[in-house]
Order: structure tokens, then C-alpha cells, then sequence
């Protein structure tokens, strides 16, 4: 089970294992706060798509393709990612920006799942 949550949300037990999915550390949120169990840093979008992204709206389908594009340049994030996947029942992406339905982990979210419906 896959679940997404702002960095600025309160940790629950129910997240089960922590991942950050972004790039940089969510402003503002300290490490004991956050309960991150692992930081992928490299499962996160380039800088140079997150910066052209910008968090518009009207870009979301692009920079979804874009993602998908970068992440098959990273078979072996993906694949570490997957382990943990296998290994932990509940898995929480944590992640910072303000948009709840556009971002990175949601992204990341639907191309895993789609990933397990395919085994």
C-alpha cells in the first residue's frame, strides 16, 4: 500500500515506512518533526524539471511524461525503491509542494503501482 502526505502534515503511525521523494529537505521542518525513514533524493524530479514545472498547472501532463522519461534513466533508484516496496507493507512518499494532486508523488505514486499491477 502506497500512500502520499505533505511534509508539513504530523507523522501517524499508519504511514508506515517514511520516504522523502523530493530533492531538497522541506523548508521549515526538522528532521526529528519529519520521521523520515529514508531520503531519495534521486528518485525526485532533475532540478532543471522542477524549476521548468514551476508547479503549473497547465504543465502537469508535460512534466508527468517528462518524470516518467527521467525515472527509466534511473533503473537503479527504481529498483531500490521497489525493494523497499516489497519489503514494507505500508509505504508513505512524503513530499513539500503546496499542490496536493500535482506533484512528483503523485506521479510516483500512480507509475508504481502501476509497476506492481503489472507483476
Amino acid at each position: 500500500m502506497i500512500y502520499i502526505k505533505r511534509a508539513y502534515e504530523k507523522p501517524d503511525k499508519k504511514d508506515g515506512y517514511r520516504i522523502l521523494v523530493d530533492r531538497l529537505w522541506p523548508r521549515g521542518v526538522t528532521k526529528e518533526k519529519a520521521e523520515i525513514d529514508c531520503w531519495m533524493k534521486a528518485i525526485a524530479p532533475s532540478k532543471e524539471l522542477r524549476k521548468w514545472f514551476n508547479h503549473e498547472p497547465e504543465k502537469f501532463s508535460d512534466f508527468k511524461e517528462k518524470y516518467k522519461k527521467e525515472l527509466l534513466n534511473e533503473p537503479e533508484t527504481v529498483q531500490e525503491l521497489s525493494a523497499i516496496l516489497k519489503q514494507e507493507p505500508i509505504v508513505t512518499f512524503v513530499y513539500s509542494a503546496k499542490d496536493e494532486t500535482m506533484n512528483n508523488a503523485v506521479v510516483l505514486k500512480e507509475i508504481m503501482e502501476e509497476v506492481y499491477r503489472k507483476k
